[in-house]
């Protein structure tokens, strides 16, 4: 297995420019499913979850061709060969469960395994299935799979309990060719979601509210082939503002959206680290003056991003003083502050609530990815420790971050990646 070996890096400096995003994409992959016609879809990156995607696609029947270099694909749903996936792949991965909407939506039936994912707590499919429900379908457990069907999908008015990205995602791919009009109360609001639906609406679908807690979909007979720009990943571009925070670098951030990222800055500026707009697209990150501890909450967006939670944990575990995290998303997201706490972090984890007293210096050691995010923040952690630190399990980290080392690398980071 292959490992990160990090040594105590030194001022970050220079340009770092931003992939496209794994929360787009993969919903986006899933919704190509709804023509036979092909999507030419840009700035995709060679992520683990991407490939693993585009081979269930492949199992299915799906012509995809992948252009790592160029980050485009290109795929087509002529031939949808069996609406069952494979167990083995899809239950590793939690975006697997999409391709249920398309599959239902276009072929009124789909077989997919119970999705798995990184351990960060429980993610139910039950808002998901209701979705479906509500749109006439039918649905049997078995076996670790469930099955889906129906004679023909009527549009109706959705109320999630909870507003679930992936479940969202999922009733919108699913109500584009129902019959009638749908409308998801308490949806989603995160930038990913409106993208989806900026990507479905250039294949033909009729969909406004996307942004807002209300999205209504009205049904059309046909999607068509369509191209289409992924958005940056606004968690790997707060990713890097943290690196550049956390080693009192000098950083510009480019290829980024501000409005996918006005959480992020805002707890930046907080804790003074200094966050300056160079024009539509770029950021740039340092700091002049001491930095301050603060208190933060995930939240559903426009709160603050539960998958930033992590990389904060591991700067404010650098900031004199005491900082509370409270994580109201995933109930098992602190799995990663036991990690930090070998680096020398003081984490005490109460409920829902971790409370971090700022330490004068982390110190390198051996420690493994937990999860995707946690991950990703054990590396900033490392960035900033003394000595050498080992980690390993970075599978987890390559969901989600296409050469992460390569890119610190370039801003002059000391991190390389050895069997």
């Amino acid at each position: 297995m292959t490992k990160f070996i990090i040594k105590t890096s030194p001022c970050l400096t220079g340009k770092v420019s931003i992939g496209g995003c794994k929360n787009a994409i993969l919903p986006i992959l899933a919704a190509s499913l709804l023509t036979s016609e092909c999507c030419k879809i840009y700035s995709v990156p060679a992520l683990s979850d991407v490939i693993a995607l585009c081979s269930i696609l492949e199992d299915i029947g799906i012509d995809v061709a992948f252009d790592e270099k160029k980050e485009c694909i290109l795929v087509q749903a002529k031939n949808i060969v069996t609406l069952k996936t494979d167990y083995q792949k899809a239950s590793k991965m939690r975006a697997s469960f999409l391709i249920m909407g398309a599959l239902l939506s276009r072929c009124h039936e789909a077989i997919i395994p119970l999705p798995g994912g990184c351990p960060i707590g429980s993610r139910p499919v039950d808002l998901h299935l209701k979705g479906f429900a509500a749109l006439g379908a039918q649905a049997e457990q078995s076996h670790g799979f469930i099955h889906i069907f129906a004679k023909e999908l009527q549009g109706n008015k959705i109320y999630l309990d909870f507003p679930s990205v992936g479940a969202t995602e999922n009733i919108m791919i699913a109500a584009t060719l129902a019959k009638g009009t749908t409308t998801i109360v308490n949806a989603a609001a995160e930038p990913e979601i409106i993208d989806l639906a900026c990507f479905l609406k250039k294949m033909g679908a009729m969909i406004s509210g996307e942004g807002s807690n209300t999205i209504t979909i009205t049904g059309v007979e046909k999607l068509y082939g369509a191209e289409y720009t992924v958005m940056p990943d606004r968690i790997e571009a707060g990713t890097f503002m943290i690196a550049a925070a956390i080693t009192k670098g000098d950083v510009i951030v480019e290829k980024v959206r501000e409005k996918d990222i006005k959480p992020i800055l805002a707890k930046l500026s907080e804790a003074n680290v200094k966050t300056q707009k160079l024009d539509e697209n770029a950021f740039r990150i340092y700091t002049k003056e001491k930095l301050q501890p603060i208190s933060l909450k995930t939240m559903p967006f426009p709160g603050f991003p539960t998958d930033m939670q992590a990389p904060f944990m591991s700067l404010l575990s650098t900031i004199k003083g005491m900082s509370v995290i409270t994580e109201t998303v995933f109930e098992n997201r602190f799995i990663h502050a036991a990690e930090l706490q070998r680096m020398g972090a003081k984490i005490n984890i109460e409920s829902r609530s971790a409370m971090i007293e700022g330490v004068d210096k982390l110190t390198g050691t051996q420690v493994k990815a937990s999860d995707l995010r946690g991950g990703a923040g054990l590396i900033l952690s490392a960035l900033a420790a003394e000595g050498k630190t080992e980690i390993s399990d970075i599978y987890h980290i390559e969901r989600g971050y296409y050469h992460i080392e390569q890119k610190l690398k370039k801003i002059g980071a000391d991190i390389e990646i050895k069997p």
